[in-house]
């Protein structure tokens, strides 16, 4: 009689510790699948991007003849995106991107025709919207995989983790050159 109870007893906790295993596991997988799904939100943008800088690109051109080499570097940043693969080429290639963009934009500064133009204004206002919602979901991803990354390093879900290879997720960072201070000078007229 004590011998079934014990058994009772021990397949009781057996049982429990696989559902604990179990609910772990579906909170990694979860956990995954949120990180994916945030990288993928911010694939939509960066291709509505992509897709708009030829635009872009088009109507530059006819104004900004001598500023050939930005615009080569906005055209090679682009081609970067492309064959990028992998998480940490990608991220390095968006970054690369977003800085050529950023020196278009300066650069349009010291033509103010093609600031007037409309369609430039469009497109240059598209482009400034996207980049302020793949900002918003930057942040979502970062959060998504922080979170990740603290669960899979966490006792007990390391034991599941590192039982069903469960691998930390990079997060987002954005070029250390970003973080120097901005040099302002005044020109005397």
């Amino acid at each position: 009689m004590i011998g079934w109870i014990v058994l009772g007893v021990l397949l009781l906790v057996l049982c429990g510790l696989v559902a604990y295993v179990i609910l772990i596991y579906n909170g990694l997988v979860q956990l995954r699948n949120d990180i994916d799904k945030a990288w993928s939100n911010i694939d939509v943008l960066l291709k509505q991007r992509f897709d708009e800088l030829p635009k872009l690109i088009k109507v530059c051109e006819a104004y900004m003849q001598h500023e050939r080499k930005t615009l080569e570097a906005v055209i090679q940043a682009r081609s970067q995106v492309t064959s990028a693969r992998g998480d940490k080429e990608k991220l390095q290639a968006q970054n690369a991107l977003t800085e050529t963009l950023r020196s278009l934009f300066m650069v349009v500064e010291r033509y103010p025709e093609l600031k007037a133009d409309a369609a430039f204004r469009s497109l240059g206002n598209r482009i400034s919207e996207i980049e302020d919602q793949i900002a918003d979901r930057r942040e979502f991803y970062n959060d998504a995989a922080n979170l990740y990354n603290i669960r899979i390093a966490q006792f007990p879900d390391v034991l599941v983790a590192n039982q069903f290879r469960f691998v930390g997720r990079s997060l987002w960072q954005i070029d250390p050159a970003h973080r120097q201070d901005v040099q302002v000078a005044f020109e005397h007229a």
